[in-house]
């Protein structure tokens, strides 16, 4: 930096499922100060996941805040902001911009009936050709439906419908406003032209004004208000920019903005991701295919629904004396399972896990699929269990990348972030599964990095998100496919996969019971 010139600052924020993110950078890509402010997800059903609006915007100010006083920045040194999020919750606000219900978030189930009157309006393949996307439960659509079914009170006083993240936008600068990857999520975007389909929104009867407008990714929707920027610390200068779905900011994050490009994300879901510089769409509808967070390009992505999930699950539940050990010694707990784990060899001792604990989409798009172990017997230990729920997730992301490279999409670079990312057990498995080198990115930030670089693009500190990732972004550790356990894993996939096709009937007499 030139001597005498004023360092720039960006902010990252990431609402994401189990809380909120908020970092914030020098135009260096370097992390200044960060905070993060956790907050519960309410099941009041089975299948059925929602969380409170106000739980986000708390979270979101509080965090704010506190970053601003951990790193004394000078507020007018902090050019703008980018918002990452959980994509397809549905917030439903008043006239008068006041939350109605309980978001309906990304994971929920509820919608079964609502997709196939979807499908009664518009054919299947003519919703695959406007949204690149068959009618999906998790998908926002559906669950504006749901609540006009089943409660009209609520869909009466609707005024309107935003994203999580895009709900965060209004708190923060009273606009009503989205942007292209996050959008695509909704099931109400005519994903190759960028736009609202006019179509959709008729075929629904939802009116287009409860929409917000849609901007690119990296350009400026809005600024800080005035209270607003007085309550964190801040000016009303600060820009507030597009930013982008949780995956697609991850994405920008870890310098997947090229094609030859992947991720693979174990977070809450986990996704497999690719960069195209072209629209490519599965007739099969198994991978969404959503506008990314560059200007005029796409991606495609695998979805499993109980990823990270899946460990957390078994962890709360079953290893409460590893969460005892790893306060005590002052270490992560998941550095005692992956020590566990690695103890267990490949394949788990034939101790196959399928990760449905919340339904599947990718490849199945099915609600009514549950986890299931397959093979216990009396030799497992604990430590068997947790192994076979790391492969077993690693199985599902490879059926994703199975269906990316039927498609055509070549992928020489395969990145690992989220919390499973960090792992160096989950990523072997997953080299050994797709058959090339996972690398991971040095910068850890993922989507706070790469909702801050699309704010440095909409406020000119960068030329574009391309040259703003070969100049922040660079690659970590990684490792390379071991052939010996990759033979054992193929075998492993295939009576992984056959599994479901087995259960499916069974899975759908267990939802009647």
């Amino acid at each position: 930096m030139e001597e005498g010139r004023t360092m720039n600052y960006l902010i990252g924020i990431d609402v994401g499922t189990s809380g909120t993110k908020t970092v914030l950078f020098d135009e260096r890509g370097q992390v200044v100060a960060s905070a993060l402010k956790e907050y519960p997800l309410y099941q009041p059903r089975n299948g059925w996941a929602q969380q409170r609006p106000e739980d986000w915007r708390d979270a979101v100010l509080g965090t704010l805040k506190e970053v601003m006083e951990q790193s004394r920045v000078p507020a007018a040194d902090v050019k703008s902001i980018g918002l990452s999020g959980q994509m397809h919750g549905l917030v439903m606000l008043d006239g008068q911009g006041e939350v109605i219900r309980p978001s309906i978030i990304w994971c929920d189930q509820r919608t079964g009936e609502e997709v196939e009157d979807m499908l009664q309006v518009m054919p299947r393949e003519r919703w695959i050709q406007i949204t690149a996307n068959p009618p999906l439960t998790g998908w926002t659509a559906a669950k504006i439906l749901w609540v006009r079914k089943h409660e009209p009170e609520n869909y009466g006083r609707c005024r309107h419908i935003l994203l999580p993240k895009d709900y965060i936008r209004y708190v923060l600068t009273g606009v009503f406003a989205t942007e292209v990857s996050d959008a695509s999520g909704m099931q109400l975007l005519d994903v190759p032209g960028r736009c609202w389909s006019e179509e959709v929104l008729e075929k629904l009867d939802i009116p287009r004004e409860w929409l917000g407008t849609v901007h690119e990714s990296c350009e400026v929707t809005g600024h800080l208000l005035p209270d607003i920027a007085a309550k964190v610390g801040l000016t009303a200068e600060t820009a507030v920019a597009g930013g982008a779905g949780d995956n697609a900011a991850a994405a920008v994050g870890t310098g997947v903005v090229k094609d030859g490009r992947a991720f693979t994300t174990i977070g809450t879901s986990g996704v497999v991701f690719a960069h195209s510089s072209k629209v490519v769409i599965d007739p099969a509808g198994r991978v969404h295919t959503c506008c990314c967070a560059v200007p005029g390009a796409w991606h495609i992505m695998g979805v499993t629904q109980g990823a990270g999930l899946s460990l957390k699950w078994m962890k709360d539940n079953f290893c409460q004396d590893y969460t005892a050990a790893a306060q005590a010694e002052g270490r992560d707990v998941y550095e005692l399972v992956n020590r566990a784990v690695e103890g267990i060899p490949a394949g788990s001792d034939r101790l196959i896990y399928l990760p449905y604990l919340m339904g599947e989409r990718t490849p199945h798009l099915d609600p009514d699929c549950r986890g299931v172990f397959f093979g216990l017997s009396a030799v497992h230990t604990r430590a068997h269990l947790l192994r076979a729920v790391m492969e077993g997730v690693a199985f599902s992301l490879a059926d994703c990348n199975d269906i990316l490279q039927e498609m055509g999409i070549h992928v020489d670079q395969m990145m690992a972030c989220g919390g499973g990312g960090k792992s160096p057990v989950w990523r072997q498995m997953l080299a050994d599964l797709y058959g090339c080198r996972v690398q991971t990115a040095e910068q850890t930030e993922g989507p706070a990095l790469g909702a801050a670089v699309l704010a440095g693009v909409g406020c000119g500190l960068y030329g574009s998100v391309e040259k703003a990732c070969d100049a922040l972004v660079s690659p970590g550790s990684g490792c390379s496919p071991e052939e010996e356990v990759a033979v054992v894993y193929r075998q492993y996939h295939r009576l992984y996969k056959k599994l479901y096709r087995s259960l499916k009937e069974d899975y759908r007499e267990l939802a009647r019971l």
